[in-house]
């Protein structure tokens, strides 16, 4: 299938990382390739990035459309970011620094519409939110085997879902009349765990989703690990700009940006989208931008 994806404040991402002929770039989160192909078009041929991303589907689109464009200064990585020195280390030097890291934390609309994984909560579609291969957990096995504390716990944390403990609570009953295999499967059960006068903007699935596909990659505890080693690879004036879509992620880099004694901070308040980017990009309207450099 295409890969369509739209790069969410592609103009502010340029503007803080400030890309210049010759640098060293690393996209932690390829996608639709458009912070990398942006990023290649401003470094030039003797510049150099890394794309690094964990989904054949990203990969493959992005393999296409560089030799569509007949690049050499980008190397693709198919890896999970918290690997993110050794890829380095792997694809530059073991002394490499960077001039520049950018993560974009979202969920592309094209894993949203690949049919073969469960990203999204429409049609029926297999139980499976994993970004790749290496993926940490199954979705299916957390639905149908974590017990019911652990389960609130998640949706809580990750969905930030007020009536966690009901819908784990409802989970846990359908699941032993019979396994939850699909994603029709569970939204039917979360649709009659949730009264019609709970929902609210968005469909009472939302939340979960997010929160299980959270879980199934461990995606906070990964950002906590990857960001250290993101500042230890830039070099003095060096640039790191995180895109986000969860005040969990938003609050890790905050805190992350405060604490880390040799980065200032670019953006007092974190950049949300323009009114015009959220009407053309519906699905960027929840992203939070955040800027530093290393001093």
């Amino acid at each position: 299938m295409p890969y369509f994806h739209i790069p969410v404040m592609l103009r502010e991402v340029l503007e803080y990382l400030q890309p210049r002929r010759a640098q060293k770039f690393v996209d932690c989160t390829l996608g639709g390739a458009g912070y990398t192909l942006a990023l290649a078009d401003k470094i030039g041929p003797t510049g150099k990035i890394i794309g690094i991303d964990l989904d054949d589907l990203a990969i493959k689109n992005a393999t296409v459309e560089i030799k569509r464009q007949k690049l050499s200064n980008i190397v693709l990585v198919q890896d999970n970011f918290k690997n993110l020195k050794k890829i380095v280390r792997e694809n530059f030097s073991a002394s490499a620094k960077l001039d520049g890291i950018v993560f974009d934390l979202g969920l592309s609309s094209a894993q949203l519409d690949d049919e073969a994984r469960g990203f999204s909560f429409k049609g029926e579609r297999p139980l499976d939110m994993a970004f790749g291969p290496s993926g940490v957990g199954s979705t299916e096995q957390i639905v149908n085997e974590f017990p019911l504390l652990e389960l609130t716990r998640i949706f809580r944390d990750y969905g930030e879902e007020k009536r966690a403990y009901y819908i784990a609570k409802a989970i846990v009953a359908a699941r032993q009349e019979k396994r939850i295999r699909t994603t029709s499967d569970l939204v039917a059960i979360i649709e009659k765990a949730v009264p019609f006068r709970y929902h609210v903007r968005i469909h009472p699935a939302t939340r979960i989703f997010q929160a299980l596909r959270m879980a199934t990659n461990e995606e906070l505890q990964v950002l906590l690990e990857v960001l250290p080693q993101a500042v230890e690879l830039l070099k003095p004036t060096g640039r790191i700009v995180v895109v986000s879509f969860h005040s969990g992620e938003d609050r890790i880099v905050k805190r992350f940006f405060k604490s880390t004694e040799n980065l200032h901070i670019l953006t007092k308040r974190p950049l949300i989208p323009t009114e015009a980017e959220t009407a053309d990009n519906p699905r960027a309207r929840s992203a939070k931008l955040r800027a530093a450099t290393k001093v």
